[in-house]
């Protein structure tokens, strides 16, 4: 008989695959914050209902309140990365899962009185998604040219992305261009600023014609819409080099699976890291716990949608595109790794 609570093959081939990895970085069980110690509450900003950042999110404050970091500790839904540093920044998050790029925007920046932006750790690959209608009849980017997209909620960090995927694709276009991609004023892709879900009701209704999304494989929002509505993912990976060129080495070429979305095909696309960040004032012990917690337990932040395609790991927590580590978890990394 097969058990109800049998992990699918990948979750289990994921977890498998940490505990191997782990297995000679474990370190002994630190003792827990004494009450005096212990901060009353923690909060981690996350993002839209729907979206990899939310979940993940909960499931960081839920071990964290598990293990005694905190008296409590909340997720709260924000409109993504640039919402969530600011807010760390602020004072309003402790913690906030953001992009790359996005946050070596804003590394330098430090409020007065406050401490700077700083990294814990990479804790997976953000995938950005360009997502049309199956019976739209565009297949390639060059079809989006005069039509209109949904590029991301303000504050989201596909509100810094998505134009910038849109900028290099019109690159060296000028006004009088015949290209499919120029910027002449029949052929611009109109930008609209909607978020996952406001985007995708808006892709169903027919007011846009395509959705730009940055977040994990499969996104739930869009897994649930493709069972209604059939998708199709747009390749956006030629415009990469450009990218770099143009902003930084934050982007990657990477490959969403076939079926993620229903029977949508696979498709090269931007994967940019997504990084958790603090500020560098917050205490070292809650810094160094929390490290060794997405380290001992990796297995527990993972969303159950996860294809198991980009989390945690030893090797790449420590690359943090540039973003400078808390001293307590370059400390810590220290010890895990010798």
């Amino acid at each position: 008989m097969t058990r109800r609570d049998a992990l699918p093959p990948r979750r289990a081939a994921l977890k498998l695959g940490l505990s191997a990895g782990l297995a000679g970085l474990m370190i002994p069980t630190t003792t827990a914050c004494t009450p005096t110690e212990r901060p009353q509450k923690l909060t981690v900003a996350g993002g839209e209902t729907g979206g990899f950042y939310l979940e993940f999110a909960t499931l960081l404050a839920a071990l964290l309140q598990r293990e005694g970091i905190a008296e409590t500790a909340v997720p709260l839904t924000t409109g993504g990365s640039l919402e969530n540093i600011q807010r760390v920044l602020s004072g309003e998050a402790t913690f906030a899962v953001a992009l790359a790029d996005a946050a070596a925007q804003l590394a330098t920046t430090q409020l007065a009185g406050t401490g700077s932006l700083t990294a814990l750790g990479k804790v997976y690959q953000n995938y950005v998604h360009c997502i049309v209608r199956e019976g739209s009849g565009i297949r390639t980017f060059a079809d989006l040219a005069g039509k209109t997209a949904a590029v991301g909620e303000v504050g989201s960090g596909t509100s810094l992305t998505a134009p910038r995927i849109i900028a290099a694709a019109t690159a060296g276009a000028g006004p009088n261009s015949a290209g499919p991609n120029s910027a002449g004023p029949n052929n611009h892709i109109k930008q609209v600023n909607l978020g996952l879900n406001g985007g995708l009701a808006a892709l169903r209704d027919g007011s846009v014609d395509a959705l730009f999304w940055s977040g994990g494989v499969p996104t739930a929002a869009i897994a649930t819409t493709a069972e209604d509505v059939g998708l199709r993912l747009i390749d956006l990976s030629e415009y990469i080099k450009t990218m770099r060129e143009q902003h930084g080495v934050f982007y990657d070429r990477v490959l969403i699976p076939a079926n993620s979305y229903g029977t949508a095909r696979a498709v090269w696309t931007v994967g940019v890291a997504n990084l958790l960040l603090c500020r560098s004032d917050l205490a070292d012990h809650v810094v160094r716990r929390t490290v060794e917690l997405m380290v001992e337990n990796a297995q527990d932040l993972v969303p159950k949608s996860s294809t198991g395609v980009q989390f945690l790991s030893p090797e790449t927590l420590i690359n943090t595109a540039g973003v400078p580590l808390h001293p307590a978890a370059e400390s810590a990394y220290r010890r895990l790794h010798g």
